[in-house]
């Protein structure tokens, strides 16, 4: 039988206490050894699709540890690793009988805050993800919830694998962002420009259509905790001003201080977008950039107006 993914969260972590790096294949066999699936149990998939049940279970199971920071992701190349953290050898030394979304909840305030950051923790703190019938919400509700929660997910996970981006690779995601915005043309238009001028302040400049009427400097800025403040756009702006530009984009991984958010507000003769770590993901997200579908779901409502003229 195939184990709920809260069930597998703490055999999901006994199986990274070694402290070393592994890949989620290698965790899913471990797994499947523990709960003792038969091989058409592993393979099972939901109706319809590809995604195997259990190694989907897996994986859930891993993003609600790592919320409360027992685990990480590391990457090398296009291969992701798992590994344990100290906080998670440190709940292993103490020997729990469970771990599950309460135990999580009443332990870790990072959990509790990605939750209530989602909007997926209900005033009863359930300890299920599934539609509950005894829940006071309606199935629609309950569905937007977890949707929400997965795409959450999804966004703290492009996150990280952003901040561990070589700088070629971040220029790389910040072209395919700005084309797919419809900046630039074509990828190679646009590649060719940025990255190149990277002088006074300016990591490159763009089209602004595909006819190239006007153009557009870029500032990339590929920060994980330090927050982007007004002198920073004081100087990008001065040095559009120097190329006699008036349009500009800052992007950054990190966040913009209010102060640098009143800066670019104010501007009266120039136009400077601000993108910050949330903007981009959520960017990348509409544009389907890094990202793919999970699941589509349809939901069918009875059409009163076919009926009416019968």
């Amino acid at each position: 039988m195939i184990p709920d993914y809260q069930s597998i969260m703490l055999p999901l972590l006994k199986v990274l206490s070694d402290g070393e790096e592994h890949t989620i294949e290698d965790v899913e066999n471990s797994l499947a050894n523990y709960f003792k699936l038969t091989e058409d149990e592993k393979d099972l998939t939901f109706k319809g699709k590809k995604r195997k049940i259990f190694y989907y279970r897996i994986t859930w199971a891993k993003s609600h540890l790592k919320a409360a920071r027992l685990v990480e992701s590391e990457r090398r190349g296009r291969v992701g690793y798992w590994k344990i953290t100290d906080r998670g050898l440190e709940v292993l030394s103490k020997n729990p009988e469970n771990i599950n979304n309460k135990y999580l909840i009443d332990n870790f305030q990072e959990f509790r805050d990605w939750y209530q950051n989602s909007k997926s923790l209900s005033e009863e703190m359930s300890d299920t993800l599934v539609l509950d019938n005894a829940s006071n919400k309606s199935p629609e509700e309950l569905v937007q919830e977890n949707v929400e929660l997965l795409n959450s997910l999804t966004k703290d996970e492009l996150k990280e694998i952003i901040l561990k981006l070589s700088p070629t690779a971040f220029e790389k995601l910040v072209v395919d962002v700005l084309v797919k915005m419809g900046y630039g043309g074509s990828y190679e238009e646009a590649s060719q420009h940025l990255g190149r001028s990277n002088d006074e302040g300016v990591d490159g400049v763009i089209k602004q259509d595909v006819l190239g009427l006007d153009n557009i400097y870029i500032q990339a800025k590929r920060w994980n905790s330090a927050i982007i403040g007004g002198k920073e756009l004081q100087s990008f702006v001065g040095a559009l001003h120097g190329k006699g530009s008036k349009k500009g984009v800052f992007i950054t991984t990190s966040k913009f201080t209010e102060e640098a958010v009143k800066y670019a507000r104010n501007l009266s003769d120039f136009k400077l977008i601000l993108i910050d770590g949330d903007k981009l993901v959520d960017y990348m997200m509409k544009y389907r950039i890094g990202v793919r579908t999970l699941i589509s779901i349809e939901i069918f409502k009875v059409d009163l107006d076919y009926f009416e003229g019968y």
